[in-house]
């Protein structure tokens, strides 16, 4: 914001930057200004109510109003509103935080390190695989692999991890030693007649060549979200993570996983990991660690990590790594009653429970003209937005019938989120049938006015 008093943050907006926007298309009509939450709804300057079908973005998995989290805020303000985990000095938050995120993360996983967001948590990580190289006394063991269309942030190394050319395009990035492997996704990059069993073998073939192509003593860790989020919405196929697991094993690879979206119930499990049965060396956790009520992230690591991390300090003096914010009391305190809530109502429980629901509904549209896929699982879904089915074809860029769905959505009161060539939904975790059928329902409706629109300016 621009120096104004706070009453005319109004005549402001324009000066505020949005990611993710193109600035000057947005310039002359300005942002949608959320003014007020209720539940899984969110509400504009104008009074209108929306169903909040992404979660603000994949995070506000408790919704909008849990008056037990502006309460956890509150007294911890009063009690310490802040104090930091420098210099062998901690806090009550912060400690039982550790414990709780401890004591449900998978197995292995018994120390963490706090940041304030996903990004800052998976460039930690990146930060720690040369650090615990060093130590360890391989100093070429540096390099990172990642996929194409996975997500891991926006800083300079997590950015780097990102596999999104717009992330890259002008910012410089990736950083050397960044390497990128095959997405996942059979329904995009399957060859003509090769069966996604074939897909598999060939793109974990592809990972193990790079390996050997770089050479093992240099490979340092794989990251990978068990389902790529804001690369859209990929669904690994079956004995994928499998494979790939032996392959990191064989050479001597670390294994991080991204929780950033997955984490905290989010596929009908606590993690990711559970559902696809994956064993990290490493875990980042943000966005669902607070239920997006206050900014807080965590990189989560094995014995064997944090003791090369112990000896560290002994050799240097200190562990010269930290944050003003790392695990800020307030954002501690209202992380540790998400957790709290997840475990007394039983949140996860509900996600399996409700989430049949969501893919009976969405599946319903897989006869519709412009939808080639749908995929997803728990309350995290895409669907395929194509011009030609058969062919899998998308639109033309310049169609942008992705955006277009969107803003038609918003119309009928609901949002959802373009991304690339698919519309994502990741309603909140607390969402009821009722929610579900109202979100997918404005959203079918804005799917069949995108088909009457591609077909009124020739499109299709």
């Amino acid at each position: 914001m621009s120096k104004t008093e706070s009453a005319d943050w109004h005549k402001d907006i324009a000066h505020v930057v949005h990611p993710y926007s193109n600035l000057d298309a947005h310039a002359s009509r300005g942002p949608t200004v959320i003014t007020r939450g209720e539940g899984c709804y969110v509400y504009d300057e104008h009074g209108k109510r929306y169903l909040e079908g992404m979660s603000g973005l994949w995070c506000a998995s408790l919704g909008f109003s849990e008056k037990r989290l502006v309460q956890a805020a509150t007294d911890q303000l009063h009690a310490l509103p802040y104090y930091h985990l420098f210099n062998h000095r901690s806090h009550p938050p912060g400690i039982a935080l550790a414990e709780a995120l401890t004591a449900i993360a998978p197995a292995g996983l018994n120390h963490v390190l706090f940041a304030n967001s996903g990004s800052e948590a998976n460039d930690a990580a990146v930060k720690l695989v040369w650090y615990y190289n060093n130590l360890l006394g391989r100093p070429k063991k540096k390099k990172i692999i990642s996929r194409l269309y996975g997500y891991h942030g926006v800083t300079v190394a997590s950015g780097s991890l990102t596999g999104l050319v717009h992330v890259h395009r002008d910012f410089d990035l990736p950083l050397p030693g960044i390497l990128h492997t095959d997405c996942p996704s059979h329904y995009h990059f399957g060859l003509p007649g090769e069966t996604e069993a074939e897909f598999t073998q060939r793109i974990t073939d592809n990972l193990e060549q790079m390996i050997l192509r770089e050479g093992p003593e240099t490979v340092a860790a794989f990251i990978a979200e068990p389902i790529n989020g804001s690369g859209g919405v990929i669904v690994p196929p079956a004995g994928y993570f499998e494979r790939v697991q032996a392959i990191l094993k064989k050479y001597d690879v670390l294994f991080i996983v991204d929780e950033v979206i997955t984490g905290f119930g989010r596929t009908g499990r606590m993690f990711g990991a559970e559902t696809y049965d994956l064993r990290p060396d490493m875990m980042t956790v943000a966005k669902g660690l607070s239920g997006a009520y206050q900014p807080i992230s965590g990189l989560l690591l094995t014995d064997a990590i944090h003791d090369a991390m112990k000896a560290g300090s002994r050799k240097h003096g200190a562990f010269a790594h930290g944050l003003t914010y790392a695990a800020h009391p307030v954002a501690a305190a209202v992380a540790l009653e998400t957790l709290n809530i997840y475990r007394d109502r039983d949140i996860v429980g509900h996600v399996r429970e409700v989430s049949p629901h969501l893919f009976e509904r969405l599946n319903a549209l897989a006869d519709h003209p412009l939808v080639g896929q749908v995929r997803g699982a728990g309350l995290l879904a895409a669907v395929e937005i194509v011009a030609d089915k058969a062919g899998k074809k998308p639109f033309e860029p310049a169609a942008a019938m992705g955006a277009w769905i969107q803003a038609r959505a918003m119309e009928y009161g609901v949002i959802v989120r373009a991304i690339a060539n698919c519309v994502a939904l990741c309603p909140p975790l607390i969402a009821e049938r009722a929610h579900i059928d109202e979100l997918v329902d404005g959203f079918a409706r804005a799917l069949d006015d995108a088909h009457r629109h591609a077909r009124e300016n020739k499109l299709v």
